[in-house]
């Protein structure tokens, strides 16, 4: 007798694994000391780009790739993660 089990299926889940890369090129208006701290320069980055254009940013070139990739090449933990998504209950 033949198993399935092994083999990976589709689901028909709304959530799924996703490889995302951006590329921004962008000019922004910011204190000097404030790019200097490395563990907070993407929080600020994001955090600008957030709020949109304006007086302080200047957006030049995005580039946005976005790819659906098998569940399998995720991390343990964002494993986890999505069976939790899927049997959540309040998301139902």
């Amino acid at each position: 007798m033949k198993t399935d089990s092994i083999e990976h299926h589709p689901t028909d889940s709304e959530f799924t694994v996703y490889d995302c890369e951006i590329h921004l090129k962008f000019r922004l208006i910011e204190e000097k000391h404030t790019l200097l701290d490395r563990d907070r320069l993407l929080e600020i980055l994001l955090d600008a780009l957030s709020y949109g254009a304006d007086e302080y940013l200047e957006p030049m070139q995005s580039k946005v790739n976005v790819q659906e990739v098998s569940e399998v090449e995720a991390s343990p933990q964002m494993r986890r993660q999505l069976i939790r998504l899927r049997n959540s209950n309040d998301l139902i």
